[in-house]
């Protein structure tokens, strides 16, 4: 690895001292920033120098309030992420009680905007930057989120979840290249801790539609008007304006600073440097960074260099509309198979878990009712407590993946086979309490096996391609996610049928996982 040089000092500490790339530490107990991922030819050259002095800078600036808020104001991506695609699952049966459509058409139509958000925004991320997208996805959310709560029909309320997906579908994609673009390399395993928030919206959705969809909605479909099956409507009220409310701290309270990898990636040094001391600032330490050390890393004439920082373009002169970031993902047989079996994992992932997930409260009314204990009431309530279990799991994988010998491939290995396993289990439930017991299990090692998913994926791209790379991914997983309401117009769900399908899919998928090319525990993200 190359030799530089970053000088960065606390402002009440001494003057400012030299720092090498291969040194082991510094003062203070900082440590420089890890090696990364790829050998030398795997990405651009210029642009690895660049990132490796960038990742150097923030981890001498190290682990700060801005990382924190960060912290929070991302996850709020992972939340909305959690809450609206199980929308279409807890209020499927009001609201089929009220419309009297196909169940899996919502679950389609909300798929199909998922897929589309998903595209639109990753990819757009590494054209126009991380900024725009970051602040608009909430947005549309929140506000296509409440209007849905005031639909008439099922076409209003099908079109509405479609519309609201194209934001929520951007969310984790973006958010997650946001964080790993700011935070330093060895507190990259917050990204897999990050899924808390995910659990946190899977508790606050469940204990809202607990009340009000077993409180306010019709108890058959004879007779079913919407006066009497508001509660629905009231949970995608409560759900927009809760959108709103953090899309408003994103935009109105925490300032999101450009990336600064993917300015250096389209040749705007001096704002990457500009970014690197903003956050400095932030954090109460200075930075000495300069323009020359990025510009000599990359081998470029300072005076072109100038020009180029004057040259503002709306669109990545190097993005070919997206394309070059593609390809760029491609570049090494090593690289390819890595993106390749990243893209399958997350297809075959996102098949069984949205063929499950989607009608879980209708799996639970169903075979409660074949117990005797199948009221709307008891439904949700094992909904709520399937939130409360999947929490804890979201802690337990930020200390595996940290594990020697064990890290984000074992974890994400080890949790898939699990949650098949509980998959599997479920089928041999002869009472209520025992299918409720056998989902905690699935849901504790589900959280855990996405947390990871979430986490490796944008981990192994490199920042000036990783939108374009977590787009490939959900675009897959979104792809997938579609063809599983399909499978449902005509499986039997009063069958074991799609539990089996589910349950081998994840397992597949667990052993698909061992063969990763990159393992990033101990590793920094560039």
């Amino acid at each position: 690895m190359a030799s530089y040089k970053v000088d960065i000092t606390s402002k009440d500490s001494s003057p400012s001292r030299d720092l090498s790339v291969t040194n082991l530490s510094v003062g203070h107990g900082q440590k420089l920033a890890l090696d990364d991922l790829y050998e030398d030819g795997t990405v651009d050259q210029v642009y690895q120098a660049k990132a490796r002095i960038l990742n150097n800078s923030i981890q001498e600036i190290g682990m700060g309030k801005y990382q924190i808020y960060l912290f929070c104001c991302a996850g709020f991506g992972w939340f909305a992420d959690s809450v609206w695609p199980l929308i279409t699952g807890l209020i499927l049966t009001p609201v089929i009680n009220e419309f009297k459509f196909n169940g899996p058409f919502l679950s389609l139509a909300a798929n199909i905007g998922l897929f589309v958000g998903a595209v639109i925004w990753s990819f757009g991320c590494d054209i126009w930057g991380r900024r725009w997208s970051f602040n608009l996805t909430l947005l549309i959310a929140g506000v296509f989120g409440l209007a849905a709560g005031g639909s008439q029909n099922f076409v209003t309320l099908a079109s509405l979840i479609a519309t609201l997906g194209v934001g929520v579908g951007g969310n984790l994609p973006v958010d997650s290249a946001v964080f790993l673009d700011l935070v330093p390399g060895t507190h990259q395993y917050l990204l897999t801790v990050m899924s808390v928030w995910w659990c946190l919206g899977q508790l606050v959705v469940s204990l809202l539609a607990w009340p009000l969809i077993a409180n306010f909605s019709c108890a058959s479909s004879t007779n079913c008007t919407r006066s009497e099956n508001m509660g629905w409507r009231y949970l995608l009220f409560i759900l927009g304006a809760l959108t709103l409310l953090l899309w408003g701290i994103r935009f109105f309270v925490f300032k999101l600073f450009e990336s600064p990898r993917f300015l250096v990636g389209i040749g705007k040094d001096a704002e990457a440097v500009e970014v690197i001391r903003m956050l400095a600032e932030y954090n109460s330490k200075t930075s000495n960074l300069t323009v020359d050390q990025l510009v000599n890393a990359g081998g470029i004439n300072p005076e072109k260099a100038h020009v180029a920082h004057n040259e503002r373009r709306v669109l990545s002169a190097s993005s070919s509309l997206g394309w070059d970031h593609v390809k760029a993902l491609f570049k090494t047989r090593k690289l390819a198979f890595s993106t390749s079996l990243l893209i399958f994992l997350w297809g075959i992932i996102g098949l069984a878990s949205t063929l499950y997930n989607s009608f879980l409260p209708f799996l639970l009314e169903s075979r409660g009712n074949a117990y005797g204990d199948g009221s709307l009431y008891i439904t949700y309530r094992n909904t709520f407590i399937l939130s409360v279990i999947g929490v804890p799991g979201a802690f337990l994988a930020g200390w595996a993946v940290e594990l020697p010998y064990i890290g984000r491939k074992g974890t994400l290995a080890i949790s898939s086979g699990l949650t098949g396993a509980f998959l599997f289990a479920t089928t041999t439930a002869r009472s209520s309490n025992a299918l409720l017991g056998w989902n905690c299990g699935y849901t504790f090692f589900s959280n855990i096996m996405y947390g990871v998913l979430y986490a490796i994926s944008p981990e192994v791209f490199p920042a000036k391609d990783r939108g374009t790379g977590n787009g490939l991914v959900f675009s897959a997983t979104r792809v997938f996610s579609i063809l599983a309401p399909i499978i449902a117009l005509y499986a039997n769900l009063e069958t074991a049928t799609p539990v089996y399908i589910s349950g081998a899919l994840i397992i597949f998928a667990g052993f698909l996982a061992l063969l990763l090319p990159y393992e990033p525990r101990g590793k920094a993200s560039i």
